[in-house]
């Protein structure tokens, strides 16, 4: 018997992605902790944290034909709580490399859930006839935002990092079963069914320049995300919640644009959006690499929440919509790549910023969002949702 809230189609994609991340953010806002405990440098962390993209990269590469023939329903429902209850135990771990480890089938579970979250947006804007990709990711930053608040909350009342990953267990299962227990996958496009499917989900040409494009997006991403925490507490000694606070700010700002750019994209080419949304990222680099002030380096993070916030999910329908393989191959492929760059670049930018400075995290980017400017035309003129 299904239980939970019936939901329209895009309802319940909204609910699972911003579950979806609500249960993997909320470890980012302790990082300062999880350093302090272990006593490494921010290289040793970085490292560490490679386990998760190194697992990610595993599962978007082989898991979609296998995620296909089991069913959207059954590999979703009983996959995401899994991400938080295994969070909880890699807190335990008291050494850099057992961290890693443990971060290895956290990565592959959101590997999985990448691939179906972002399919089933795309099938879900064929089967209503309208555009909800980037709404669907603003509700992942909004569950991002939520983890970011609650882990900033957490941190600043002194709750240890293992009592605080082990009460996100029960609220995720909980939100799983209210807001997902009716989910029924959105039917599969027409055009996925035609032609011949590749074994193996490896990106052709145009996926790697559409990962162009979303090269220095999806590293400012992360590096906002792993390392706004640590950036805050190292520049200007702020206390736990200012400095797990930068994390929700990246994604609460990241949010509210993903919310509302859909009727812009609508009105305007994708490309022109991406190059605006660009010059606004490099706009938030320059702020957080200058460390004008802890207020002025929050507006940073902002405009870098706002830089960051639609250039994926235009990607995404751009990787959908082509014709050369199925939408669910091309999808799966270009997701493993640029999903792989937005976690495993800012663990290797640990190893930057133990050797040049925590700003430089930010700061190497500036000439990647040059080439995301120049291979912004992929994206394609004014369309209309397919």
């Amino acid at each position: 018997m299904l239980i939970g809230l019936r939901l329209q189609p895009e309802h319940r994609v909204y609910a699972a992605f911003a579950l979806h991340a609500f249960a993997m953010g909320n470890i980012f806002p302790r990082m300062p902790d999880i350093k302090a405990a272990m006593g490494v440098a921010e290289g040793v962390l970085g490292l560490s944290l490679i386990g998760v993209p190194l697992g990610t990269l595993i599962t978007l590469t082989f898991a979609a034909p296998t995620l296909e023939r089991i069913g959207f329903r059954k590999s979703l429902l009983s996959l995401m709580p899994w991400v938080a209850i295994l969070y909880a135990l890699a807190v335990y771990a008291s050494h850099p490399v057992l961290f890693f480890v443990m971060l290895i089938p956290i990565g592959m579970l959101i590997g999985c859930i990448e691939i179906m979250v972002n399919l089933e947006a795309d099938r879900t804007e064929a089967l209503i006839k309208r555009r909800i990709m980037n709404r669907a990711h603003a509700f992942w930053s909004f569950g991002f935002f939520g983890a970011g608040f609650f882990g900033a909350s957490m941190a600043q009342l002194g709750i240890s990092p293992q009592l605080h990953l082990a009460l996100i267990i029960p609220v995720s299962m909980i939100g799983i079963a209210v807001f997902l227990g009716q989910f029924e996958p959105a039917p599969t496009r027409v055009d996925e069914t035609d032609g011949v499917k590749p074994r193996f989900a490896l990106p052709t040409w145009g996926i790697l320049v559409l990962f162009g494009v979303t090269l220095s997006a999806m590293l400012m991403e992360g590096a906002g995300i792993d390392w706004s925490a640590i950036y805050m507490r190292s520049t200007y000694s702020s206390g736990p919640f200012m400095a797990g606070a930068a994390v929700a700010v990246v994604a609460l700002s990241q949010g509210i644009a993903r919310f509302f750019i859909d009727g812009f994209i609508d009105k305007h080419s994708p490309g022109g959006v991406a190059r605006l949304l660009l010059f606004g990222l490099a706009a938030g680099i320059i702020l957080v690499f200058l460390k004008p002030s802890p207020f002025l380096s929050l507006l940073g993070f902002a405009f870098i929440g706002v830089g960051t916030s639609a250039i994926f999910p235009m990607a995404v329908s751009a990787a959908a919509q082509r014709t050369d393989r199925s939408s669910a191959i091309n999808v799966a492929a270009f997701v493993q790549i640029a999903f792989t760059a937005f976690l495993i670049g800012p663990p290797l930018l640990g190893l930057v910023a133990e050797h040049w400075g925590i700003e430089w995290v930010y700061g190497v980017a500036l000439p990647l969002v040059v080439l995301s400017i120049l291979t912004s035309g992929s994206l394609g003129k004014k369309t209309t949702p397919h």
